[in-house]
């Protein structure tokens, strides 16, 4: 296991971090501990994404300390020892010589970390840490009379992508778009939603990565659940799947949604609500210039979206109505179209910085180097009985998203080689079975 980004990567990070803290400032940032998932069967290892950020700590029982004196900073990473006995059964650490070669000015074993930092935390003016993280951090943070949150200092500095981290991204955007792929062409009538999951998680962990979030695999009236999680029913003839999934490389998410007819075929009502959301997808996309407020491209989506529902006959007013006020497009529209456009997306699937619609602290316009994904969706659930359904479009639900770059140039479509078009799925649903 090695570093995913040179030192210098890790090092600028840091200094731009305490770039923001003023002098005798510690740092403190675990790892996330284990979980138990039942007995002593525990949920699969992933390392807190703030650990990756500074400095690229993937195994468990980490902890990152930092320290600013005079414009100085000072680092130790507390790390496991080796041990032969606990290595036989859970395979070759690191270790605290390991980890020397990491962005760091000095490694120590775990075991040294509670009475060290206890001392660090003396010797400063001013406690950083992302508590409710690491029991053992919390503990000790316990007597200290004020611990900030670094998150809000942090956070817009992971907004923006360097060259590398967008090439993970793009990778993992390539990944995932093949996934989509294979599960297309694997398609056919009555099978189940979880056959289609293991098609695409399959190729995630044949193309060694994995899943960002766990597969949402709808079909029927399940995709218009928008965090549907069972994928354990049959998707029947004539129906849609809907399958939001993406994949991870060295922690850096994509973030992928499709929607196809399992027979192969799009029947017209299905046909009429999967071209207006391409068509806003599109524009959405289209939308996403440097410079433009973070609401643009939500704004550009909602008119098309309410637009359409309108001239399909599902609504029955003016645009201006259906897009409720003008400042948080609350109309009826919201009806069938009730999440934001979309999210940054980074070292989590819904990355930080204030990534989604109407989150505090959303930047406020786009920037060269954000991703972010573009996503607009329509859902007509034959289980609502709270808004009137149009008996032409019951059991439909559509969501379309895209990976995205913001360039000086444009935006860049990371997903790009994902079929979307219409006459792409009619194409190669089925085609590998």
């Amino acid at each position: 296991m090695g570093l995913p980004f040179d030192t210098s990567e890790y090092i600028g990070r840091q200094e731009r971090v305490f770039a923001e803290l003023p002098d005798s400032s510690i740092l403190i940032i675990p790892t996330n501990d284990r979980k138990i998932r039942s007995n002593d069967v525990g949920y699969p290892f992933r390392a807190n994404s703030y650990m990756l950020y500074l400095c690229g700590w993937m195994e468990d029982e980490g902890i990152f300390v930092a320290h600013n004196h005079n414009g100085n900073i000072y680092s130790t990473l507390f790390v496991p020892e080796r041990d032969t006995k606990k290595e036989i059964w859970e395979g070759i650490r690191i270790g605290v010589e390991g980890a020397k070669e990491w962005p760091v000015t000095n490694t120590s074993a775990i075991e040294n970390s509670v009475s060290d930092i206890q001392q660090m935390i003396a010797q400063s003016d001013h406690v950083y840490s992302n508590i409710g993280v690491s029991q053992s951090i919390d503990k000790i943070c316990e007597s200290c009379s004020v611990v900030h949150d670094p998150r809000p200092i942090i956070d817009p500095l992971r907004r923006i992508k360097s060259n590398k981290e967008v090439q993970y991204m793009q990778e993992a955007a390539n990944i995932a778009s093949e996934a989509h792929k294979l599960a297309m062409t694997k398609s056919s009538p009555n099978m189940g939603e979880w056959e289609i999951q293991s098609s695409v998680e399959g190729y995630f962990m044949s193309a060694k990565s994995t899943w960002s979030f766990p597969s949402i695999v709808g079909g029927g009236s399940n995709a218009t659940i928008l965090h549907y999680k069972s994928n354990d029913c049959i998707v029947d003839d004539g129906d849609l799947v809907l399958v939001d999934a993406g994949c991870e490389i060295n922690g850096y998410a994509s973030d992928i949604t499709r929607t196809w007819p399992i027979s192969g075929s799009f029947t017209e009502p299905q046909r009429e609500i999967y071209e207006l959301v391409l068509k806003a997808e599109k524009a959405g996309i289209a939308s996403c210039q440097v410079g433009k407020p973070w609401s643009h491209m939500h704004r550009v989506v909602s008119e098309i979206i309410a637009q359409g529902l309108i001239d399909l006959g599902i609504l029955d007013c003016d645009l201006q109505e259906a897009l409720g006020d003008e400042a948080n497009l609350d109309g009826p529209f919201r009806n069938f179209f009730m999440h934001g456009t979309g999210h940054l997306l980074g070292l989590d699937v819904h990355d930080v910085g204030g990534g989604r619609q109407g989150d505090p602290g959303a930047p406020q316009s786009l920037e060269n180097g954000m991703v972010l994904t573009i996503e607009p969706g329509l859902y007509f659930a034959d289980w609502r009985t709270d808004i009137y359904i149009p008996e032409r479009y019951s059991g439909i639900g559509i969501r379309i998203e895209d990976d995205v770059l913001i360039t000086t140039d444009g935006p860049v479509v990371l997903s790009s080689s994902c079929p979307k078009e219409i006459n792409e799925i009619e194409k190669i649903v089925g085609s590998g079975i």
